[in-house]
């Protein structure tokens, strides 16, 4: 914090950061959408956003519209204005944050803009900022139109698309507020540099790990049963009986397997658990050989044990068959150990940086 508090951008870094928690949030919201089955309730969408339902006949309204979607007619067609109510807020809560995000930065930007206080080598990183920013809502109502139409339901991919769309948002963003809060400080240990194919295979393995949690959470396009990854085989270590299921392999390719085979992908998350785990471990026993300062160490341990942690609730949350806090709290932890994995790469390359006398 000391970093910030004497720094002359501190303004900037404070918007930035807070900006990364409306994302945090956002995601998390938005896993909560999905897991209680609300992603498509809301049946419109307004630029500026919308008030909630505020009477009996508004709420009607609201009901009527969902009635004639696919998902109403097809799967929940027994449901009431009292089920809907629910489903429709949580949707309305992930689309109004979205919402909050966008003024937080637009307004953020304007006032800085006219304090002066943005630089010229910050504008390529806000038109960047601003430009992610508005293909997230874009992806978001792709992913959301595509459950409107014949079939009530959001494929994997699209799924995915969405939630990477945000994780890359929030990336580029904490990685802008982790250069101005380092920018005037040198870093003393060059050690972690030994480090970095191990950091960087780490994130790469992590990303695609993260990819694959969304493919698990989605239902496989193509699907007749519409069977999501997360929801079969409730065991650990082993697939039922096995060590791997009969269907990881029931379709004719290997790359039918491991992206439209919900057998398949569910191995594929198992086993890349196991492969970041590996890959973390390896890069914690080379950092004990080496000399580093308490911020780099302190980087490495808390993946460590933020690693543990979401392995623990993955586990968890595969056996209790996705309860809803659990598969929260496990997209909580795959968010946190993605901003873990950033700051590290982050005080690598600042090392690098430094000791080759080149500015950011």
């Amino acid at each position: 914090m000391s970093l910030i508090s004497s720094n002359p951008h501190k303004a900037i870094i404070y918007w930035l950061l807070t900006g990364c928690l409306l994302i945090y949030v956002m995601v998390v919201v938005g896993c909560l959408t999905r897991l209680t089955h609300s992603g498509l309730s809301i049946t419109d969408w307004s630029f500026m956003g919308s008030m909630p339902p505020l009477s009996e006949s508004a709420w009607q309204e609201r009901f009527e519209k969902y009635q004639q979607s696919p998902e109403f007619q097809k799967v929940n067609y027994t449901m009431t204005l009292k089920e809907f109510k629910p489903i429709f807020m949580w949707e309305y809560i992930h689309r109004m944050i979205g919402r909050i995000m966008m003024y937080v930065f637009l307004l953020g930007f304007i006032y800085f803009l006219i304090r002066k206080r943005i630089t010229r080598t910050m504008w390529p990183r806000f038109g960047l900022l601003f430009l992610m920013g508005a293909m997230q809502a874009v992806i978001g109502w792709w992913m959301v139109y595509s459950g409107l139409q014949q079939k009530p339901a959001v494929s994997h991919y699209r799924l995915a698309t969405h939630l990477m769309s945000a994780f890359t948002l929030f990336a580029f963003t904490f990685w802008f507020a982790l250069q101005l809060i380092y920018e005037n400080h040198e870093t003393e240990e060059k050690h972690i540099r030994k480090l970095k194919p191990w950091a960087i295979l780490f994130f790469v393995v992590l990303i695609l790990q993260i990819v694959y949690g969304a493919f698990t959470a989605g239902y496989v396009e193509g699907d007749a049963s519409k069977i999501r990854p997360g929801h079969i085989f409730n065991t650990w270590p082993k697939m039922g009986d096995s060590w791997i299921a009969e269907q990881v392999t029931m379709k004719t390719s290997f790359m039918e397997n491991i992206l439209e085979n919900p057998s398949g992908i569910q191995f594929m998350h198992r086993t890349l658990a196991l492969v970041v785990c590996g890959i973390l471990i390896t890069l914690w026993v080379k950092s004990n050989k080496l000399q580093l300062s308490k911020t780099q160490y302190r980087a490495i341990t808390v993946l460590i044990y933020g690693l543990t942690i979401q392995f623990i609730l993955g586990v968890l949350t595969l056996i209790y068959q996705v309860p809803v806090i659990m598969g929260a709290l496990h997209q909580t932890g795959a968010f946190f150990l993605f901003a873990a994995a950033i700051f590290l790469l982050f005080l690598i390359r600042q090392t690098s940086y430094t000791t080759s006398g080149g500015t950011r």
